[in-house]
């Protein structure tokens, strides 16, 4: 009888364990947002590196909750913070964020959309999340297509090694289709310090989406789509 209810007890707590993956948050007022986090393969990607949008802190391994309007917030909020805390003080580093499933992860025709691309950034500027550096790809939101399901938005930081970076004239004609790899190895990059990714999915595709009155589904400001 002790040896069945100590499994019981273990049951127990592994099902409360599984419950906590996915975070409430907001409760008050009876607001309930529930922050998914990302499958373990997705996961993967997330090593040191934290991403804090407005409201929603870091949103680092998770999906954009379906609340709030915030996967239709995101679409126009500047960059975020991105913070590094294991980087070295004097050491420079590059900031990259990219789309690796435009125009959807079934099809993703346009690997890798750049959305992001800053050089010379500071350590010291690095660990407390301060982007300041050479911007060579403004940042641009995450803005994934109608009907295109989730895309992965991936951010990655490498280690500049005193190296001067730059985009070939080709690259900067467009965002999409941009050859990562190649970037990467021109300049000898090879593994990354740091990495996280989130997931988010066009707001009109939630199943809570409501459609403004009038009976136009189509937002006033469309925002540009990656």
């Amino acid at each position: 009888m002790v040896s069945m209810g100590w499994t019981m007890k273990l049951a127990t707590a592994a099902l409360f364990l599984g419950l906590t993956m996915v975070v409430p948050r907001h409760e008050e007022d009876g607001d309930m947002c529930m922050y998914e986090a990302l499958s373990d393969t997705d996961a993967v990607l997330c090593k040191g590196l934290e991403v804090f949008y407005p409201e929603l802190g870091n949103i680092g391994c998770m999906f954009v909750p379906d609340c709030n309007n915030y996967r239709q917030k995101i679409t126009h909020w500047d960059e975020p913070i991105v913070k590094f805390p294991g980087a070295l003080e004097g050491a420079t580093y590059i900031l990259v964020m990219v789309d690796p499933d435009a125009p959807s992860r079934s099809s993703p025709k346009a690997q890798f959309w750049r959305h992001w691309l800053v050089t010379d950034i500071k350590g010291v500027d690095m660990k407390k999340g301060k982007i300041r550096g050479q911007e060579l790809s403004a940042y641009q939101p995450p803005s994934p297509p109608a009907q295109s399901g989730f895309h992965r938005y991936q951010f990655f930081v490498y280690l500049q090694e005193g190296q001067n970076i730059s985009l070939h004239s080709k690259e900067n004609k467009t965002r999409g289709n941009w050859k990562m790899d190649k970037f990467l190895n021109r300049f000898h990059l090879s593994e990354p310090e740091a990495s996280t990714q989130f997931m988010t999915e066009n707001y009109q595709d939630s199943p809570n989406y409501q459609p403004p009155a009038g009976g136009s589904s189509e937002p006033t400001d469309k925002p540009k789509q990656s």
